[in-house]
């Protein structure tokens, strides 16, 4: 299901306007993405459900599960890969789509439409496979920031630190990569 956004027209996490689009539009892809994002730059992660669409065809959690679990981990490793780890996104992407069958009809935009309130989101969130705190909080900010989601209590869980929900043009994506790119620096320091 593609639900347009007022307002939105596109997240600017990949740098290719119709990725950019499907992410805004489509609450699988945003899903998808958040779950692809870690160990590749943000740009490979987020181009990874327009590419998996253009490969298998949809994002429909319930037809992503009706594919052939050897069909869609050919999908994820056809060149280019759409990660660092294929098999294992395939995996992760077709645990993704059970949970949003058996949880939410198949219906990806439901986790966050359905809560109760922002704790509530929080949880069902940090429920889905693939979904670390930092993961959850990313997607929060962006649901608080870019889609104008306000569940009660959004303001005590949107995080403090800077977040994709930050980025809101091509140059503020540098800027956060860079800045991510210097805490994970200044880590790597204080632990030597």
């Amino acid at each position: 299901m593609t639900v347009p956004r007022p307002g939105l027209e596109r997240l600017h996490f990949t740098g290719d306007d119709e990725a950019d689009r499907l992410l805004a539009a489509h609450p699988m892809a945003l899903l998808v993405g958040f779950l692809l994002d870690q160990q590749v730059t943000v740009q490979k992660a987020f181009s990874g459900p327009l590419e998996l669409r253009r490969r298998i065809g949809t994002l429909d959690p319930a037809a992503l599960l009706a594919i052939d679990p050897a069909e869609l981990d050919s999908a994820f490793r056809e060149r280019p890969a759409l990660h660092r780890y294929p098999s294992d996104m395939a995996r992760r992407t077709r645990a993704l789509a059970q949970a949003l069958v058996d949880g939410y009809a198949g219906d990806a935009e439901l986790v966050w439409t359905g809560a109760r309130d922002a704790g509530d989101l929080k949880r069902r969130l940090r429920e889905l496979p693939g979904m670390g705190a930092m993961k959850v909080d990313g997607l929060m900010a962006v649901l608080i920031k870019r889609f104008g989601l306000r569940p009660a209590g959004w303001a005590e869980v949107l995080p403090q630190h800077p977040t994709l929900g930050d980025v809101d043009s091509a140059e503020a994506l540098t800027r956060y990569q860079q800045g991510k790119r210097a805490s994970k620096a200044a880590a790597r320091s204080t632990d030597s």
